[in-house]
Formats: structure tokens, sequence, C-alpha cells
């Protein structure tokens, strides 16, 4: 029989008979930080755990973010002793001071019970395995508006099939983990939009395991100007090429290469940066989670397009052996260019 009580960053847990896996362990640490980053600027931090399960993320909350008060909520009755017991290593307080609390019922329930109560929060972590679309006007509605707050979101099967592609069009691309993340992002648009909130990312995770894909989302009052970021992406299998397309654009689609055929389209989602370099850069850490976050903030640039080129593909468009990968980057951080300024470039250092 597997151990039930786990350790991780120093903290031990009891699953219990809960779903638990250590490669999340990152995903984890992200909120985690967030949340510090967050206290440290705002000075006060509320956390609702809404799916907690055992409340392998409640306690960290607590006592890495040092969160002032976090209710973890799970609907399965059977996990309040292990969610309790897992808790009980923070002294639990009373009345005003009361640093955690347990709740169990239904995420959508306790959320509207805790915007009709006008008891809003910091930071709402929702993780649950396939879609949270049915969550997000609830957690949008118990969210603290009136300051810089924040939305932790965790989906854990692939986006295709869940709840959030009713409303959007996925088609296959070789950046599918990218997609399923601006999916994410862009329901959260959607439903932000319906309650004149405006939805940005702070950061973006994708795991292989699962999959996983995880977004921390800043919310503020107003809606995106111009349905800016929200648009359509198309990808042309024949000549490789991307392209993003705003609503006004979507009956002018088309390819350079002229191949319509081989052209794909995918949207309404998230077509801006999935990280926010200011954000990112403020946050500190001396663990393994530097190398991820430096990765981050090199691809928050807002001038980088989405996707990404895989070097086979440009060699195979331009004929010609694989080039040196160091020697492309190198020619490529003097421009950006699209697939067939790849391609030309792919010849040209072959050719020396």
């Amino acid at each position: 029989m597997l151990a039930r009580v786990k350790t991780e960053r120093d903290l031990k847990f009891d699953v219990g008979g809960t779903f638990f896996r250590h490669e999340s362990a990152t995903g984890r640490d992200l909120g985690v930080l967030a949340a510090a980053l967050y206290k440290k600027s705002k000075g006060k931090l509320r956390v609702l755990d809404a799916l907690c399960g055992c409340g392998i993320r409640s306690v960290p909350y607590l006592v890495e973010a040092e969160a002032d008060f976090v209710l973890a909520n799970d609907a399965n009755d059977e996990n309040r002793k292990v969610i309790t017991e897992n808790l009980s290593q923070v002294e639990s307080g009373s009345g005003d001071e009361a640093r955690w609390a347990v709740s169990l019922t239904d995420a959508n329930r306790i959320m509207t019970e805790c915007y009709l109560k006008r008891d809003f929060f910091d930071l709402i972590d929702i993780d649950s395995f396939g879609s949270d679309s049915s969550f997000l006007r609830s957690a949008f509605n118990a969210l603290k508006l009136n300051v810089c707050c924040m939305l932790l979101r965790l989906m854990g099967s692939r986006p295709a099939v869940t709840g959030l592609n009713k409303l959007s069009y996925v088609q296959p691309m070789p950046y599918s983990n990218e997609l399923g993340l601006r999916m994410l992002i862009g329901g959260a648009v959607r439903e932000a939009s319906v309650l004149g909130h405006r939805v940005t990312p702070l950061f973006t995770y994708y795991s292989y395991h699962g999959p996983i894909f995880r977004v921390m989302l800043q919310v503020n009052r107003g809606k995106l100007p111009d349905n800016k970021y929200y648009g359509f992406i198309s990808y042309c299998n024949s000549c490789r090429s991307s392209k993003e397309y705003s609503w006004a654009e979507l009956g002018r689609i088309s390819c350079p290469c002229s191949d319509s055929k081989a052209l794909v389209v995918s949207g309404p989602l998230w077509t801006g940066p999935l990280h926010d370099t200011a954000y990112i850069t403020e946050i500190e850490t001396g663990t393994d989670l530097d190398k991820l976050l430096n990765q981050m903030v090199a691809e928050s640039d807002p001038k980088l397009p989405f996707g990404y080129i895989k070097l086979d593909e440009v060699a195979s468009c331009a004929k010609v052996n694989s080039p040196s990968l160091r020697a492309v980057v190198f020619a490529l951080q003097e421009t950006n260019c699209p697939m067939e300024d790849c391609v030309r470039i792919a010849k040209q250092l072959r050719q020396r």
C-alpha cells in the first residue's frame, strides 16, 4: 500500500483518499509564490481554495505565503478529517482572528454564498480535473475587485474536450499546448466581459502530465478595449505559416502560399502575451523555479508572435539539412520574422 503521508517543501500532508501527484508541485509552487507577492504588495491576503482535495495547497498559502485567512472547500464530505488534520499544522484562531476554516460543499455554491454575504477574496484557486468553465462566473463574483486581485486556474484534461471549447473552435496545430492555454484564457475573457471585468494573464504554465494547464489571471473592472488580444489564429499545413486575425478580419483569412485547403483556423481565443514581464520579475525565489521564471520572462515580450516553429519543419520547407540551432537563433535575434523568412535564413546558413 502506498504511503498516505507525503512531504512537499518541508510540509507533511496526509493525502487520504484524494487524488495526488508529486509532478504537480511546480504548479502549486507558482500559486504560492504569486500569493506571497500579493501579500507583500497589499499587506493582506484572503484565499479561497475552492476544490482543495486534502488541503495540499491551502497549507502552503498559510505557511509560506502567510495568508491572513484561507477557506478550504471540497465537495467530498469524506475528506473532512484529512483536510482538518492537515490544516491543523497552523493555529486556527477564532472569530476575526481565524486563520482558516473548512467547508464541504459544491464549489459554485460556496463562491455564490461568499458573494451574497459580501465575503470577498483576494485569490481564488480553482483546481479541477476537467472543465473549469462552470466555476468561472461564480469565481469572478467572489473576487475582491477594488484591488489588484487574481484568479488562479488549473485544468486537468485536454481543453479540446472540455466545456471551454463550446464557444471556441480549435483545429490541430503544432503548438497545441499553447492553444490550450490560450483557449483557457479566452474562456475567462468571455465570462469576465459579461460581468464588465477585464482579465489579463500574469503567468501561464503547461505540464505534460495530466496534462495540466495552469493560469494566473488578474481581474479588474472594465472590459478589454476593442476586443484586444481576443481573436483567431490561422495555421497553414502547407507552408507552416501562422497569423493572427481580429473579428473584423474574420472573412478575409488567407495564406501567403494561396493554398486555402491547407489552412486551418482556431478561435476565438486569447492572442496576447501569456506572461506579464513586470509581474514575473517581482517574484523572488531561490528555488529550482528560477529557471522556469527566467524562461517566462523571455517569452513575455509582447513583440513575440504566438506559437513556435520547429527547426526540422523550417529545414523541410527550405529543402535543406537542419542548420545549427545556435546559428538560427543568432540570426533570428536580429529580426521578428514569419515562416518564409525562417526558410530564407535556413537556406543562407546552409550555403555558408
